[in-house]
């Protein structure tokens, strides 16, 4: 099986906006080399969700995991991004989606956030 990553934000004008997802993926390909990592966005920004993941298809990956770089459940994360989820299921019906929670649900995240909040 081969496996992707996308890393899904919200999207913005401000190119320096981009710069701690992309440093996360970077990170995940220093961890694995070779990896499949994308990151996508929901509006003012490219590539967008169906574009990152028809890329990482293209490239061979049979299961693709969205990770959601949101630190809370909002709108997008509850209602716009399960339904793009859902379309890419559609589009691609020989490839696995995977929709993971918002990286802000982890308790992994929440207790790094309030240790740096403390320093």
């Amino acid at each position: 099986m081969t496996r992707a990553i996308v890393l899904f934000g919200h999207g913005s004008r401000d190119p320096l906006w981009r710069l701690p997802m992309e440093t996360v993926a970077a990170r995940l390909r220093n961890l694995k080399p070779g990896a499949l990592v994308r990151c996508a966005y929901l509006e003012l920004d490219d590539p967008s969700l169906p574009a990152a993941a028809a890329d990482l298809v293209a490239a061979g990956a049979d299961q693709v995991t969205v990770v959601p770089m949101f630190l809370g459940t909002g709108r997008h994360a509850r209602e716009d991004l399960p339904h793009l989820v859902g379309r890419l299921r559609a589009s691609h019906p020989g490839t696995e989606f995977v929709l993971q929670k918002p990286v802000g649900e982890d308790a992994r995240v929440l207790d790094l956030i309030a240790q740096i909040a403390l320093e």
